[in-house]
């Protein structure tokens, strides 16, 4: 790739790798790569980043393009892994008094590679700013995004945000270097495939970053793979916030099957059709065997609900959809809506195991009943699937957007709200040894005058708690309610799941209560 101008000082240098077939010797790139690295002439000459090693020739070439025989003063090191940093030792060659900004941790691991460079590091910390001439550069440090050296740059002087791995992509750039000149929604599922399954794991880490670059408003965005963000930064900057919080991009089901004769990939079609019958939308079915893992991780970040279905192999799970469950598992998915499907000839055991391993996803609930198959799916078997089809419609409600909380309102003045209750459901809340719970109840009704009568099972962990406090509130829930909200306090028990956070809205007696989907709150204490 030619170098390219960026602004008045800076200089695109970046190569593309159209040969690579598995990035990191793990992820098909049938697009390629691009491996990029800028220049910015100053009163000193900086370099901001390399490239891999079987393109040190070329980049170097670039660079003594832009240097146009100057030399270079320094390089920065965003992240030492080797397609960024393997031309490091090249660069020191050719440039015999370049000094290497980096970080303690990035400090470590030059050496790692290519030995003590103790005379040649200008070692930075988190928030310190370096003066180039003109430019003022600020380094941010950005652990595990995603290695633990990690550092972005940012030119104070021309507003650029040299962003390390984050907001990168597969794919070579062909030819268009900037974001706003390409179809995002054509560019997104490559974007969405880099991230989740090279920084996908660490969404902690990333909401961090964003925490410490909101409000800023970069002009150019130079990350070290894929495109230059300019003019719409906000687009990949929206998806991230969602995927660091594993929350579903969209509201959809997509269907991986693991079949060897044809008979469970079958069911998988099968549920397909039913479920479009049903109205439902954004359906995608995959072959666990023929779809490479990675973008299966891509698409479990974007869906709301998943469907496994495999054959059993060995007592076990057919090993493409382990391979599949392990690596979801790896990187940490969690907030998903899971349906599970099993088949086996004499002796079907791919459901515990699926099960097993999806029950340990935070946040995430099994939908329907398991559906198992032995050999093949039976014309008596029409209802059980269209009950789970059912089951997945209706859950894909949890994933819509939220109605806006109601208007508080304060108590009655007449004292005669009580008279007002009927029929309804609502989420009776406790607290107990300083732990919160709730369930769904649904009968709350006035007995005598500022009095009522709560019903509820004497082996609900609520009905416990109420047994060591008397205090309690009943949280009236309204047509807004989601199937979240029926979820989270009906389908798990407060002994193995803490419903109510920390900070929790409360009521006077110390209770929690739910504040969304609700029209009343009612505060009592039993007598």
């Amino acid at each position: 790739m030619t170098v390219r101008k960026l602004t008045k000082d800076l200089f695109y240098t970046g190569v593309n790798d159209r040969r690579i077939e598995l990035f990191e010797n793990a992820y098909p790139v049938a697009n390629g790569v691009s491996y990029n690295s800028y220049v910015l002439l100053d009163e000193k000459a900086v370099l901001l980043d390399t490239a891999d090693g079987a393109y040190t020739n070329k980049y170097l070439e670039n660079v003594r393009k832009v240097l146009a025989g100057r030399t270079a003063d320094y390089l920065v090191v965003s992240h030492m892994e080797p397609d960024h940093s393997a031309s490091i030792r090249a660069v020191m060659d050719a440039y015999p008094e370049l000094k290497l900004i980096c970080n303690a941790k990035s400090k470590g691991m030059l050496e790692n590679f290519f030995g003590d460079i103790s005379s040649r590091a200008v070692v930075v910390s988190d928030g310190e700013e370096f003066s180039t001439g003109r430019h003022t550069l600020k380094f941010v440090f950005a652990p595990m995004v995603h290695w633990p050296e990690v550092m972005l740059t940012l030119d104070l002087t021309d507003n650029v945000l040299f962003s390390a791995d984050a907001f990168g992509s597969f794919g070579a750039i062909d030819g268009t270097l900037y974001s706003d000149e390409i179809d995002f929604d054509a560019y997104l599922p490559e974007a969405r495939r880099y991230y989740t399954n090279i920084v996908g794991k660490y969404g902690a880490q990333v909401k961090a970053v964003l925490k410490k670059l909101a409000g800023a408003t970069p002009a150019l965005v130079c990350p070290l793979h894929g495109v230059i963000w300019r003019n719409n930064f906000d687009k990949i900057v929206e998806k991230y916030s969602l995927w660091a919080d594993y929350e579903p991009e969209e509201v959809g089901v997509v269907i991986a099957y693991g079949s060897v004769y044809g008979n469970t990939a079958d069911a998988a079609e099968t549920l397909a059709a039913i479920l479009a019958d049903k109205g439902v939308t954004n359906i995608r079915v995959y072959d666990v065997a023929k779809t490479h893992y990675s973008y299966l991780v891509a698409e479990a970040f974007r869906a709301s609900n998943l469907v496994f279905c495999s054959v059993t192999t060995n007592m076990y799970l057919y090993s493409a959809m382990e391979k599949l469950l392990d690596e979801l598992t790896k990187h940490g998915i969690k907030k998903r809506t899971v349906s599970l499907i099993q088949n086996g000839t004499w002796a079907p055991a791919a459901g515990a195991r699926m099960k097993e391993i999806v029950s340990a996803w935070k946040d995430s609930f099994v939908c329907g009943e398991l559906l198992t198959l032995t050999s093949r799916l039976k014309d008596a078997q029409d209802k059980a699937m269209d009950d789970l089809a059912e089951a997945i419609k209706l859950s894909t409600a949890r994933h819509e957007p939220e109605a806006p909380a109601p208007e508080r309102k304060p108590v009655d003045p007449n004292g005669n709200a009580l008279f007002k209750l009927t029929y309804g459901l609502f989420v009776l809340s406790a607290k107990a040894r300083d732990k919160d719970n709730g369930c769904i109840v649904n009968t709350v009704q006035q007995v005598a005058d500022g009095k009522i009568a709560v019903a509820v099972n004497k082996k609900n962990f609520t009905c416990e708690m109420l047994m060591q406090s008397d205090d309690f509130n009943a949280s009236v829930l309204s047509e807004s309610a989601t199937f979240e909200t029926f979820r989270h306090f009906g389908f798990q028990s407060g002994r193995d799941a803490d419903k109510f956070s920390k900070d929790a809205p409360r009521m006077k007696n110390g209770v929690a209560y739910v504040e969304s989907g609700v029209n009343a709150v009612i505060s009592g204490k039993i007598v």
